[in-house]
Order: structure tokens, then sequence, then C-alpha cells
């Protein structure tokens, strides 16, 4: 097999050759290192290699669903001992695991062979992937590009083709966002399906899921049957799914109604090219026989965006509280983004927090009144074409501010500044559409049916029911079948200008 004939395949595929013994897993991770080789220095996606590792599991007997196929995990919240998780911060950089994340065991055990971690922005809070310890994962379709976040150097590092799918997990659109950048699939799946553990229990309140992106619907329905089912150290068993996802996704999804919108309170209209995009899949979706509609947003994104901020705020708080505990680091180890917000969420105090815990039902009743009348509410993935590196850059003099402000609990006074809002607008403005599905709990897909005219890709995201997940997975592999985008891959990236 040569470098491009291994690219030409999704995980399913080459799980099937090496079953058949058309090809040893030695060979399939020597290609994807070869590829990597290739691609990482201009795209930066991959930050730690776990050769030894990786060596190690192709010489011994590999079972499983995917066993041989070279993957990827993400250095956020997918630990694997003996190396460290740095979740895109200096504080972390080298603190070794002692034991596997439960979702990494998974992958293990559906056989595939973890030959490294992935880059993210500083403990995932942002939609870019561009942490002042790795520097920026550039996007294969255009490197000058954001590949999106928080799950940026998995997406990547699968667009490119190193591997064909990765790991990667979702506290606000951090599947869904890279796969919308990326042109590739990425399920948010259901609250407590694909669990943590056993480091944390669900953080952000069970708003932060684990997952992957892929370059195919199969592999996606496959290797989320690998890490989903129950997880004994949970505060509560979810329920699981009846049936494999993988044997759903072959069965049609019956007559649909789907309503659609761009709008956003945050970013007003999305772009020509985002709302293209929306309207491109809304015209499939009728095609395929399914009565689709233009409606009006559910809810207002702006205030919901409001209710995640705070919410997230407080957690990052905490977070940060915690590695400084356990590893002694300081302020200048933290990025003054990551302070900043931190700031506000020590300043915003338990009462804001708990109160927007509470406002989590408003939405979720609203989006149930909505699902009266309808299947699946279709939006952009993104507002807009993936944004230049560097475009959401904060100023140096306001990076000094805000690392002033955390010194001294000035957290009251920057909110006053109107440094949040103007934080919220641009980091949340590009991506307004994908932060209600981890407030409720329910499913979302990207799904790449649509490139814009200079060959950039623009994702579209469906929101199900709570436990739709093999609908979404049912109604993604329709459209797939309908305008297949496997064969579509970015020319050899070349360093970015």
């Amino acid at each position: 097999m040569n470098l491009d004939e291994y690219m030409a395949y999704d995980a399913t595929a080459l799980a099937g050759l090496v079953s058949d013994k058309q090809v040893t897993p030695e060979e399939l991770l020597e290609l994807a290192r070869a590829r990597m080789r290739e691609v990482n220095p201009t795209l930066n996606a991959v930050v730690i290699e776990t050769a030894v590792a990786a060596d190690r599991q192709v010489a011994g007997e590999l079972s499983g669903p995917f066993a041989g196929v070279p993957f990827l995990i993400k250095d956020l919240a997918q630990e694997y001992k003996g190396y460290p998780t740095t979740s895109g911060s200096k504080a972390l950089r080298h603190v070794v695991e002692s034991q596997n994340a439960l979702v990494t065991d998974r992958f293990l055990h559906a056989g595939l062979v973890i030959l490294g971690k992935t880059n993210t922005p500083e403990l995932g809070a942002k939609g870019i992937t561009e942490s002042d310890l790795w520097g920026p994962a550039r996007n294969p379709w255009d490197p000058a590009r954001t590949t999106g976040g928080s799950s940026g150097g998995s997406a990547a590092s699968v667009a490119a083709g190193v591997v064909p799918a990765a790991g990667a997990n979702d506290g606000g659109g951090s599947i869904r966002i890279p796969a919308g950048c990326n042109g590739l699939v990425g399920l948010k799946p259901s609250r407590g399906l694909a669990p943590y553990g056993p480091h944390t229990g669900e953080p952000m309140f069970g708003m932060a899921v684990q997952g992957v992106v892929t370059r195919t619907v199969r592999d996606t329905a496959g290797l989320i049957d690998a890490i989903v089912g129950p997880n004994p150290l949970a505060d509560y068993q979810s329920a699981q799914p009846e049936r494999p996802f993988a044997e759903l996704i072959a069965e049609a999804p019956g007559r649909l109604r789907i309503g659609y919108s761009a709008r956003s309170a945050i970013s007003g209209e999305a772009s020509t090219d985002a709302l293209a995009a929306v309207e491109a899949t809304a015209e499939l979706l009728t095609e395929l026989g399914h009565d689709v509609v233009a409606v009006d947003p559910p809810y207002d994104d702006k205030a919901l965006a409001q209710t995640f901020l705070t919410i997230w705020f407080a957690h990052l708080a905490a977070d940060v509280a915690d590695i400084k505990e356990r590893t002694g680091a300081g302020d200048f180890d933290f990025e003054a983004d990551t302070l900043a917000m931190v700031e506000v969420g020590r300043a915003n105090g338990a009462v804001a927090a708990l109160r927007a815990l509470g406002e989590i039902a408003e939405y979720t009743h609203a989006m149930e009144r909505f699902y009266t009348d309808h299947d699946y509410f279709l939006t952009p993935t993104i507002a807009q074409k993936p944004i230049k590196i560097g475009a959401l850059d904060t100023p140096k003099a306001l990076q000094a501010g805000a690392r002033v402000a955390h010194r001294v609990h000035g957290g009251k006074a920057l909110i006053k500044s109107g440094i949040i809002d103007q934080m919220i607008e641009e980091n949340l403005g590009w991506v307004p559409y994908t932060q209600m599905a981890n407030l409720t709990g329910r499913p979302a897909i990207n799904v790449p049916v649509y490139w814009a005219d200079d060959g950039l890709p623009l994702g579209v995201q469906f929101n199900g029911r709570l436990g739709a997940d093999g609908a979404l997975l049912q109604l993604a592999a329709q459209l797939e079948a309908a305008r297949p985008w496997i064969d579509r891959f970015p020319a050899r990236p070349t360093p970015a200008k």
C-alpha cells in the first residue's frame, strides 16, 4: 500500500484490510507517520508523539473492530498513561499521566493504534487552536486559516490524511466547529453517552462530552459504538442505545420535518457562504423527500451565550485553581486571556453561576416546544469561512491589563470595561450556533455537505431531540450517500505566508 492508497480509505475500510491480512498494522503505522512527517511541520496538528506505545501496540496482539488502524487522541481530557496531558497549557506540560482516561481505554480496546496527541487551545477555552505553549494549528484547506477548536489538531490531522479519524471532545462546539472548518463528520453525543472518567466526573456539569472527528458517517457510528457504555464510577447511568449505530445507519431515516435558520442575535445574519451552505442543504433535503421550512430561531442565542459563558467562566476559575494547587503553577504559566476569564468567573460569584445553571431549563423547554412541530433544527455550524490565524489575538496592552486585573482581583472592573462583551462578540460571533446542544445535553452533528467557491469547507449542523444520536447519524448517512465527500481532500499544504 502506498500513501495515496492509505489516505483514500476510511477507518472501517482499513480495519477490513487488516482483518483480511492485506496490510499489517506495522505498515499502516509507518504510512501514518510518513504523512505526519510530511504535513505536520506546516499544520502543527500533532504536538506529542507516542512512538514507544504505538510500536508496542503493533508488536503485540491487536483485537477489536478497528484493530490496527492508526489513530490520534486529543491532548485534553484523553489521558494516556506515561505521557503528559498538557491541555495546551504551560502549567501542565510536565505532568505525566499515571493512568488512562476511560475513553482512551475504550479506543485501545477497539484496537486503534495511538501514535500521538493533538493540538488544543489552553484548557479548551476557545473555538480556535492557538495556544502560547504549542502555537497555532493550521487548516489543511488553507494554512493561513484556523482549523477551529478546541479539537483543532485532531480535525487538521484527519482532514490532511494523517489518520482517518481522531479523538475529540466537545464542551461548547469543540467537535462540531473543527469538523465544520475541515470538511469532516463531527457528532456531539448526548449527555452521558460517551462518559468521562476516571480522572473526573462530568466536566461542566455534563456539558462536555467525548467523541471523534472522522471523514465518514460509518466511521463516526462505529467509533461512537466503541466508546459508549456504562461507567461504573458515574453519578448516574444514561440510557444506552438499543442497537449499534453502525447498524442503524444502514436504514433510511424516513420522512422528516426540518426547520432551518441562519440568524443569530450575536452575529446577525450568517455570511453569504454560511447562508448558502444551509440553503443548499435545505434544497438537498427537500429533494430527498423531507419537509423543510425556514423558521425563527427557537431561542435567543445572545442570552444563551451569556448563560453558557457564566458557567464556563466559573468552571475555568475552578479548573485553574485546581491546577495551581496540584502543580504549584503560577499566573505566568497561564495565558492572559485565560486569566481574564478566570477573574470574571471569580467576580461573578456562585450566585450568578447557580442562576445560570437554573436558566438551562428555559432553553430545554424552548427546544422541546420546537420539536413538537419539527424533528431537527438545521443551522450553519460556523457563521463564516474559517477565520485567519491570529484574527482573535488580544492586543498586548490588553493582555497586560488582564494580568493586572487578575492579580488584584479586578474582575468587576474587567466586566465594566466591556472587554468581556467584546470577547463574546469576537470569539462566539463566528460560532454562535453550537453552545445550545451542550447546555441542554442533546446531540448535534456537523455534516460536510458544502464547500465555498474558493474550496473552503463550511459545515452545517443538525440539532436533535434528547437521545436522537442514532437518528442523526441515519440522516447524515443519507446526505453522505446523496452528496459523497470522502474523495474531497485539500491540496498538500504548503507553508502559510
